[in-house]
This record gives structure tokens, C-alpha cells and sequence, in this order.
């Protein structure tokens, strides 16, 4: 049995072979799937203040039943090749269940990003890129790094020019050998919001099917009490989203130096505005702070976001998590004897490969963009102004009325680049989660919605593995 000091890799294997017992597979195709193949160990000096600094750094490979593989780039300094592997594992089912043409990946550097200056840290960055190069770990067509934990936009930046420095005869196509990009490098309208984004969309599917329970038998998000637990990138985005555009109340944000809360709704802008002067949000006004409090997210709620780290909710606290409905923003945030305990209570979990998986679609959009070379919308964006400008004026004509005025620009805009990615994102939460539903609906006996998508991923993977003959 799983204990507390389960490892996050040992959990994402437990969830997999769980998963497998569904499954008629080829004998050892199994095995070949659960497997990681390959994991590189990259160690590399830097001069900085006077001396050599020595770095550790890993890319995991998980499966390349299709390529390029993809995925994120971390720096945390408690960071380790177990760690970087179940990444990678979660990135192959992840790009698999949402039906994306990647295999999985993640790469990770040993480093606290706090302790050394943005030039240094540039300097660092532009090192590891050179290692991953002559490995062939980074390239448009065969391994394709993004933003996580500690890294973004500066970093992709980075390792960007310097991939072109390195492969000067492939400048065509090399701002593809990264993602989240900013947008003067190549990057996409949405890409920092995506995973946020994701977060909020993946929510409104589940209450959109009549077949879930929804929130306290609501259909919608307004009033609902929400606790978010990380307040990065990920965390701030799905609670300004969920509580400026759909009502929810942010009622606790939790952090690495305690949490805050307001009964009535934390204010997600003001909030974050204090947390980047101050750099925490405790203290902050008309809210009650709890510093070095880690109980945050154990507080009463409808919804429940970890959105930090992995193995935030253990077999040790899982029963204090008061919570009716779980969603994953972070990479395997409940442990899989948590999961358990959890649902044997009635909470309902939506799983990670699922919900955060916003920011892998979206920087799909990017990749495909900077292959084409074309941005999105550039083709169609006038022929669509021209068509609702002529249904509007053909409306006016046949009832004599004037178009209503506050709808007119929306309606008559043929939609800007940040408008079709977050179009494209909704389709794809969308229909995952169809396929994620229709299939718990067809085999009950796979319990939950994490074994539904598992098993969804699972299955696609095999057929690729079988259609190269392996």
C-alpha cells in the first residue's frame, strides 16, 4: 500500500497500472507504454561572480510514438530525475488525450531562480540550451520545450535565440523549437493564460453535462465558493477568470508562506498586485492572513484548485480536504491512495490530464504558427467582417430596427488572434471531456473520471505503437 512518502513517480506508475488492469493489450506492449525511454543527465559549469558554478540538469523522453516529443522546462532547486520522469509520463497521456501529435517529455534544472540576477540566469539558460542541442534535445521536429515551474516567456526567450545561434541553417523553422514564446519572438496571443484558461473551460464542461451532479446540484459558478492553492501563473489566471467572468468567490488563496482568506471573495487583480510589490499575498488588506499556515487548502469550499505542486494532498490530510469537487490545475496533485480516499467521501475529481492541459493545446497553436508562418486569422479575418456586416445590415432591412448598439462591434469583429485560440481551446476541453464522460458512461466499472482518462490516453497510445508495428 501507497504511504504518505510515496513518490510522485510511483504514484503516476500506480494510477497507469490501475488503469492497465481495463485494458487488453498486446503482451508487453504494456510495459512498453509505462515505460520512460529515456532519461539524460546533463552536468555543465558557468562562470558567474568570479567562479565555476557547477549545474544539474535532466530531459526525460517518455514515449516517441509520436514526434516531436513535448514538454515543459522547470528550475526548482528540489528538482530530480524521479521527478522530471513523471512529468514526461503525465505529458505522454496528456498530449494523448487531448489528441495532439506529440509524445512525451520534460526537462528540469537543479536551480533556485530567486538566487542569481536575470543576467546570470540568462547566462545559465543559454548553457543548458547548448547542452540539450548537442544531444538533440531541442529542435522543431524533435523535442519542443515550454515554460513551467520557475520558468516563462524570458527563459523560451533565451533558449530560442540561442538554438538559432547554434543551428544557423535552420533559422526557418527554429522559433518552433520552443513555445510559450513572447509575442515578438514568435510566440501566441492566450499562451500565458492558456493553462488558466484551460482550468475554467475544463469546470464549465463538467457542469455542462447533465450526466454530473454539478455543484450542489448548481449548473453554473456564481456564488461558488472556491479555494486555489499556488498562486503562480496557473492559480491567478483560473481565479481571475472564474470570479470576474463567472461569479465564483475566491474565498482562500494558499502559497509556499501560508494563505489568505475573505468569505465574500478575495479580489484576484488587487491581490496579485500585492503579492508582485510585496512578494507574498499575506498581508494583504481586508483579507485574515495565516503566515506559515499550509493548511489552506483544507478550508470549506464547492471547488478545490491545487495549482502548485505535485502530492499537495496525501494520504495524511486527504481527510481533512473539505471540498465537493477537486480540480487538478497542477501535474499530480493528489496522490493516487488520496484519489481514493477522497472519492470514497463523494468527492469528485477532475484529473490533471484533463483540466491543466490548456497549456500544452495552446502552445500546440504555437508550434503549428511558427511552421506555417502565417499568424491566425490572417486569412479570414475580413472575408468575416464583411459577412456579419452584411447579415447586420440585412437584419436592420428586414425589421426596420437599428442592430442593438452594445453588440454591434462584437458581433461585426472577425475575431483577433487571441479570440480564435481561446476558441480552439474550448473546442478541444470540450470534446475531451465528451470523450472522457462517454466512456465512464459505457464502462461504469472504471469508477472515476482519472481512470476514464487514463484509459482514453492509453488506448491511442497502443494503437499508434501497433500502427509502426511495435
Amino acid at each position: 500500500m501507497l504511504t504518505s512518502n510515496t513518490s510522485f513517480l510511483q504514484s503516476v506508475d500506480q494510477n497507469f497500472c490501475h488503469a492497465m488492469t481495463f485494458l487488453d493489450l498486446p503482451e508487453g506492449l504494456a510495459e512498453r507504454i509505462i515505460q520512460c525511454n529515456s532519461t539524460y543527465t546533463v552536468r555543465f559549469g558557468v562562470r558567474l561572480r568570479g567562479c565555476m558554478y557547477s549545474f544539474t540538469g535532466w530531459r526525460s523522453v517518455h514515449s516517441e510514438h509520436c514526434e516531436p516529443v513535448k514538454g515543459g522546462i522547470r528550475y526548482a532547486p528540489n528538482v530530480d530525475a524521479d521527478e522530471v520522469e513523471a512529468l514526461a509520463a503525465l505529458m505522454t497521456l496528456k498530449c494523448s488525450l487531448v489528441d495532439l501529435p506529440f509524445g512525451g517529455s520534460k526537462g528540469a534544472l537543479k536551480i533556485d531562480p530567486r538566487e542569481w540576477t536575470p543576467q546570470e540566469l540568462e547566462r545559465i539558460t543559454r548553457r543548458f540550451t547548448q547542452e540539450l542541442n548537442k544531444r538533440g534535445l531541442i529542435g522543431p521536429g524533435l523535442n519542443v520545450p515550454a515554460p513551467d515551474v520557475g520558468t516563462g516567456e524570458r527563459e523560451m526567450a533565451w533558449m530560442v535565440d540561442e538554438f538559432r545561434r547554434a543551428n544557423p541553417t535552420d533559422v526557418i523553422n527554429a522559433r518552433a523549437c520552443v513555445t510559450g514564446k513572447p509575442l515578438s519572438k514568435g510566440g501566441i496571443a492566450g499562451r500565458t493564460e492558456a493553462t488558466g484558461r484551460g482550468v475554467q473551460f475544463a469546470i464549465h464542461s463538467y457542469l455542462r453535462d447533465c450526466r454530473t451532479p454539478g455543484i450542489l446540484g448548481q449548473r453554473h459558478l456564481k456564488g461558488a465558493s472556491v479555494v486555489v492553492q499556488g498562486f503562480g501563473n496557473v492559480g491567478y489566471h483560473a481565479a481571475k477568470f472564474l470570479s470576474e467572468e463567472d461569479g465564483a468567490r475566491i474565498t482562500v488563496v494558499a502559497e509556499r508562506d501560508g494563505y489568505v482568506t475573505k468569505p465574500e471573495g478575495l479580489p484576484v487583480e488587487v491581490l496579485k498586485q500585492h503579492q508582485s510589490i510585496t512578494g507574498s499575498i499575506l498581508g494583504f488588506p481586508g483579507a485574515t492572513s495565516f503566515a506559515g499556515n499550509m493548511t489552506g487548502l483544507e478550508e470549506p469550499c464547492d471547488i478545490l484548485i491545487p495549482a502548485a505542486m505535485e502530492n499537495a494532498i496525501d494520504i495524511d490530510n486527504a481527510q481533512r480536504v473539505n471540498a465537493h469537487l477537486i480540480v487538478e490545475a497542477a501535474n499530480g496533485p493528489v496522490t493516487f491512495e488520496a484519489d481514493r480516499a477522497l472519492r470514497s467521501r463523494g468527492v469528485t475529481i477532475l484529473p490533471d490530464l484533463y483540466v491543466n492541459a490548456g497549456g500544452v493545446v495552446v502552445s500546440y497553436f504555437e508550434w503549428v504558427k511558427n511552421l506555417t508562418h502565417i499568424p491566425f486569422g490572417l486569412m479570414e479575418r475580413r472575408r468575416r467582417e464583411r459577412r456579419n456586416y452584411t447579415i447586420a445590415t440585412a437584419l436592420e432591412r428586414m425589421t426596420g430596427k437599428s442592430f442593438p448598439a452594445d453588440m454591434r462591434d462584437e458581433f461585426l469583429e472577425g475575431g483577433a488572434e487571441i479570440d480564435l485560440v481561446r476558441s480552439g481551446l474550448e473546442d478541444v476541453m470540450r470534446s475531451t471531456w465528451v470523450n472522457i464522460a462517454d466512456l465512464l458512461e459505457a464502462r461504469p466499472e472504471l469508477g472515476d473520471y482519472r481512470t476514464a482518462a487514463y484509459v482514453t490516453s492509453i488506448r491511442r497510445i497502443a494503437a499508434a505503437y501497433e500502427a509502426i508495428g511495435i
